[in-house]
């Protein structure tokens, strides 16, 4: 099933209330995001779902449960206003369905046609589950970081920064 494609799908802006769905997640996958402690997922959560005062969030809901969470991290100085970082998260119990495809198209079209992104990056760690719908989303990687996360076992993760190109020129220059 591809929960977008159903009557019960709505994509909105995000709002406070949708904190406590961001920090329950954000908790159970610390591995694919900087955060290490339950201090780390709070204050995450909180500068990630603050963005919605500048309506740079969306929330999908499916049957009136939240499904995902997306958010552009805007610049705050003039010089790198023309960019910015992208975090997403999909409920657990709805990915595979179609919802992290359609949150990420949707802030692409909010990034590019509200806020006149150039591009969006977004950070994720090796072996993330996002990476492919990243791909499908039109995102290349750009940078690979070898070693850059550290695991408690001792164990590395190369950090990956893809980009997606929203000026429609070559390579985004």
């Amino acid at each position: 099933m591809n929960i977008p494609d159903q009557s019960e799908y709505d994509i909105r802006y995000s709002k406070m209330d949708d904190l406590p769905f961001l920090e329950k997640w954000l908790g159970m996958e610390r591995a694919w995001y900087p955060i290490s402690s339950d201090k780390d997922v709070e204050n995450m959560s909180k500068n990630w779902i603050g963005f919605h005062r500048f309506g740079a969030s969306l929330t999908a809901t499916y049957k009136g449960e939240v499904a995902g969470i997306a958010t552009l991290f805007l610049m705050p100085y003039r010089k790198v206003i023309h960019h910015c970082l992208l975090y997403f998260i999909v409920n657990p119990d709805m990915r595979g369905q179609g919802v992290g495809t359609s949150i990420i198209k949707n802030i692409n079209h909010l990034g590019k046609s509200y806020f006149r992104f150039e591009w969006i990056n977004a950070e994720v760690w090796e072996g993330c589950p996002a990476i492919p719908i990243l791909e499908k989303g039109g995102y290349k990687e750009v940078i690979r970081q070898e070693k850059y996360v550290k695991e408690k076992d001792g164990t590395y993760r190369a950090r990956h920064v893809f980009q997606a190109n929203l000026s429609g020129e070559a390579n985004g220059k």
